[in-house]
């Protein structure tokens, strides 16, 4: 039920940042423009330099990706896909650094560090296996049931034949 609700609450923040990207895409699209064009510079034009089209594209992510973690759909995925986004969500939005006045840059460091253990709730859902054994754990798990498993077998094997040749061995005429 915990998780559930975390999920939940932690979904929020998310929902409401897709929201504020197609509501708010000119001023948001004007603010990443520096990093979009820089992105597509040195990516040689991979990433395309339209950073409404990008701005538009995060919200869309960040939108089903918290709607999948608040529903408990791939929950560690969504947040595994949620963690870079806020990231460069803080990076691009709360530049404090690069503030001169002090009180634009203390409400600047302030959404920056509160991002940033956004950033660390989304990086605990992605690593949280709801109490499950993950993957890595399953496969040697697995592994190591499939060795003890042929040994048993190779055992089993080997006591039959050693029957088998007994068996064969008492039947031969005399």
């Amino acid at each position: 039920m915990i998780r559930r609700i975390a999920r939940t609450a932690l979904a929020s923040y998310f929902l409401n940042e897709a929201a504020k990207a197609f509501t708010n895409t000119k001023s948001q699209a004007a603010e990443a423009a520096p990093f979009v064009e820089f992105a597509s510079r040195e990516s040689g034009s991979k990433v395309p330099n339209d950073p409404e089209m990008i701005v538009k594209g995060q919200g869309a992510l960040m939108g089903a990706a918290g709607t999948a973690l608040a529903l408990g759909k791939f929950p560690r995925l969504s947040a595994a896909l949620l963690a870079p986004t806020v990231g460069a969500n803080a990076y691009m939005h709360e530049a404090f650094w690069a503030e001169k006045d002090p009180e634009v840059k203390a409400r600047k460091q302030s959404n920056f560090f509160r991002t940033a253990a956004i950033v660390g709730g989304v990086l605990l859902a992605a690593a949280d296996t709801a109490g499950k054994p993950g993957l890595a754990w399953r496969t040697s798990h697995g592994v190591d049931v499939t060795r003890r498993e042929a040994k048993r077998a190779a055992k089993t094997a080997r006591r039959e034949a050693k029957l088998m040749a007994a068996v064969a061995g008492s039947k031969l005429p005399s």
